[in-house]
């Protein structure tokens, strides 16, 4: 199989590089469309730290988290060589660059058992704050957590993603030890997040959305595209990078193209007669709401004239239905509402353009 090399995306890693240049003191949410290449962003970089960093990446995809042992589970990593403790803290301080990448948060035996044993929140984040501190000390520490959205409704007396918000407070805003990475494909869950009080004047936005056409045809001529081509490739896929790698490894493209609109196109027409034959319903603030086939059909027109639209012009229930279906993505920090991709966007003007 043709292996894709990493495409260059000079101003978010211009930007994340200028967050990590500085102390220590906003939370940054990394968020974008799903596919859109926020994980490949962050792994790229974490290759190219210089050696005075030391990235703790946890991604809580495929995982499910229910509970408070889940979540210990999600986060640390066992390190069976490791006796104590404190000779972990030596060897992060001490191991050369290579090493200085792991996955989870290393952790002996011993911890993990009184986590367990203890079964409090408050433990695990004192342990947290006690070990960026020491880190601190030699070297820059990284705290990435992918996915983060797995946890947003996790509940244990209170809701756990507040906890943890509390905790990436303390050790950026209050105490400037480690730098702290949200990535999170889940556009409901940062329209939640830029709505929260508590983190006002705490956090920052970093979108990283689909390549602009400029991009896209740099990444396809790469690849061997023709001016042709690159115009077919980008009226039917955007910049979407994952669509884009399908086009890339087709041997017709043409029939490629054709082949993914009437998938996704299919796949609309069948959720939609779904809703309208079944009924739909979602969650909102812990009441179910009955989905309106009928505003959804109103919301979805609006795409046959725009590519984006005002977030507030539409009702909640329906913008968050389409959205939870990954059919719409929400930028709360623009204020608009798109579809997930161009391909997206083609299949709900083919529909609707027979509705």
């Amino acid at each position: 199989m043709k292996r894709i090399e990493f495409h260059n995306r000079e101003k978010e890693t211009k930007e994340i590089m200028a967050i990590l240049d500085s102390e220590p003191s906003l939370i940054t949410f990394v968020y974008g469309p799903i596919n859109s290449g926020k994980t490949a962003l962050i792994t790229h970089l974490i290759e190219e730290l210089p050696d005075e960093y030391v990235v703790f990446y946890v991604n809580l995809r495929g995982k499910f988290i229910s509970n408070y042992d889940d979540f210990v589970r999600a986060l640390f990593k066992l390190d069976r060589e490791k006796k104590e403790y404190k000779d972990i803290l030596k060897t992060i301080s001490e191991v050369s660059l290579k090493s200085l990448k792991f996955a989870g948060i290393p952790v002996t035996e011993g911890v993990m058992d009184l986590f367990f044993r203890e079964k409090t929140y408050e433990d695990v984040f004192e342990f947290l704050e006690d070990y960026f501190t020491e880190i601190a000390e030699n070297k820059i520490p990284v705290l990435i957590v992918d996915e983060l959205q797995k946890i947003g409704d996790v509940r244990i007396n209170t809701h756990l993603v507040y906890e943890l918000f509390n905790l990436f407070i303390r050790l950026t805003k209050e105490l400037h030890l480690c730098h702290v990475f949200a990535v999170t494909s889940d556009s409901l869950f940062v329209q939640r997040v830029y709505s929260e009080a508590m983190l006002s004047g705490r956090c920052d936005y970093l979108l990283v959305d689909d390549f602009d056409e400029d991009a896209t045809a740099a990444f396809l001529e790469e690849h061997g595209f023709t001016d042709s081509e690159k115009r077919v490739a980008w009226e039917c896929c955007g910049g979407k990078p994952v669509c884009l790698l399908e086009l890339i490894r087709a041997d017709d493209l043409e029939r490629k193209v054709a082949k993914l609109l009437r998938l996704r196109t299919g796949e609309l027409k069948t959720f939609l007669k779904t809703l309208n034959e079944l009924g739909g319903k979602i969650t909102v603030n812990d009441e179910r709401h009955e989905i309106n086939y009928e505003l959804i059909i109103d919301m979805l027109k609006m795409f046959l004239d725009e590519e984006e639209i005002d977030m507030w012009s539409i009702d909640e229930i329906s913008k968050r239905y389409l959205v939870k279906n990954n059919i719409l993505f929400i930028d709360p920090d623009m204020g608009i509402i798109k579809p997930q991709s161009r391909l997206d966007l083609l299949a709900i003007r083919e529909v609707m353009g027979n509705v």
